[in-house]
């Protein structure tokens, strides 16, 4: 029979009343004639109310203990779930990470998974069971508990689909799929029926929320089929495939954007070699996650670095600038956390000049100033002032045609 993985996110089991419909989706599919695995996610917004008890609790949070405080939510969705089904005539086992398999590092908080033994899960499915399984978590080669990280339930699912050689892995959400843009901003924005894992890794690091970037870097790498859909209405979603080379690509796919960056400036930095290796190796040490870099020519030896961080890692990371700062001989540290990115993605970027030339065009002509650009093969982004963001997005939007269904 097919074999069909489904992720739920914690908007799909927020309360009873969606447990019992995600129970009831479930049952449908193996009636269907599909074998079923199911991930779940925390319920609602649980995950982030566990993360508030522990800071009511104690300012000293080890790792260890956080990650086994954060995985109880899942472990709660995932035994809800199994005993609607079984009110469902559906027999099913709840699993844990550890209990489904999956070996992780020891990082706490962001563990990364290393081996993954489905044994428990095959003979689950073999007996006629439906296996419900924790998301975001594992246990680590020092046998303790892990948590995956925010998303880490996508990934999850994605592992579980590769393991067991499934036919497809469905990622349930509060969205309906894909977009063009975010509908929020482009009230036209359209979902789209089909995309590939390289546009698809493009939009999801450069905004676009869902699903998470490193379970589309997991099904790409191996190669599984991802159907990112609706848990409100069951309709058909946006399907993630390998790009087709005998298909035309659309030049432009799709616009993000992102307002979780700022921008840090190191002036006067010395122009000699290893200058920027330091700072970037120091950056890296404490975790702070460096995006776009531009470096300006080099004017009497010196020169300006300007680089975009999340806005969470703004103050460590310009305490880090401002320490080195004297050390390689830099004049000064600011930084910019009115920022905004705005980006086009497109597989037929590739084949198609003038194309960032057109949105520098569009965003001129909106009196949109472009302060840094950055590119790939499949995509142009630009930062410019966050207040106009969403003016930025809806240009580009129209200007390439998206707008149209």
């Amino acid at each position: 029979m097919p074999l069909v993985i489904q992720k739920f996110g914690g908007t799909s089991v927020a309360d009873p009343e969606r447990i019992r419909e995600v129970a009831d989706h479930v049952a449908r599919t193996v009636r269907h004639g599909n074998d079923a695995v199911v991930v779940v996610s925390a319920m609602g917004k649980e995950t982030d109310e566990l993360i508030r008890l522990a800071g009511d609790v104690s300012h000293v949070r080890p790792g260890r203990e956080m990650d086994m405080l954060i995985t109880a939510g899942e472990r709660k969705a995932m035994a809800l779930l199994c005993m609607a089904l079984h009110s469902l005539g559906v027999p099913a086992d709840s699993f844990t990470g550890s209990q489904a398999g999956f070996i992780t590092d020891t990082n706490h908080s962001n563990a990364k998974i290393v081996e993954l033994r489905p044994d428990r899960l095959r003979k689950a499915i073999d007996a006629g069971r439906v296996p419900v399984i924790g998301g975001a978590q594992g246990v680590s080669t020092d046998h303790d508990v892990t948590f995956l990280g925010r998303g880490g339930s996508d990934t999850t699912a994605v592992a579980v689909c590769h393991a067991l050689e499934g036919d497809a892995c469905e990622l349930y959400t509060d969205v309906p799929g894909v977009f063009t843009a975010d509908p929020r901003l482009v009230p036209r924005a359209r979902r789209m029926g089909a995309v590939s894992f390289d546009e698809l890794l493009e939009m999801t690091a450069t905004g676009c929320p869902k699903p998470a970037m490193r379970s589309v870097e997991y099904a790409r790498r191996w190669g599984v089929k991802l159907h990112v859909r609706s848990a409100f209405t069951w309709e058909p979603g946006t399907w993630v495939l390998e790009e087709d080379p005998s298909m035309e690509q659309a030049i432009v796919s799709a616009v993000t954007h992102d307002t979780g960056e700022a921008k840090v400036t190191v002036s006067g930095v010395p122009d000699q070699p290893g200058i920027a290796a330091r700072l970037f190796r120091e950056l890296a040490a404490v975790g702070v996650n460096v995006d776009m870099i531009v470096q300006n020519v080099s004017d009497h030896g010196v020169t300006d670095i300007s680089f975009t961080v999340p806005k969470d890692d703004l103050v460590q990371g310009t305490d880090v600038c401002q320490r080195l700062a004297d050390e390689i001989g830099a004049v000064g540290v600011s930084s910019d956390s009115d920022i905004a990115r705005v980006s086009i993605i497109g597989a037929g970027m590739k084949s198609n000049p003038g194309v960032a030339a057109t949105m520098f065009e569009v965003l001129a002509g909106e009196g949109i100033n472009i302060e840094m650009i950055s590119t790939s093969a499949i995509r142009t982004s630009c930062v410019v002032r966050e207040g106009q963001i969403e003016q930025a997005v809806q240009s580009l939007h129209s200007a390439f045609g998206l707008d149209t269904v």
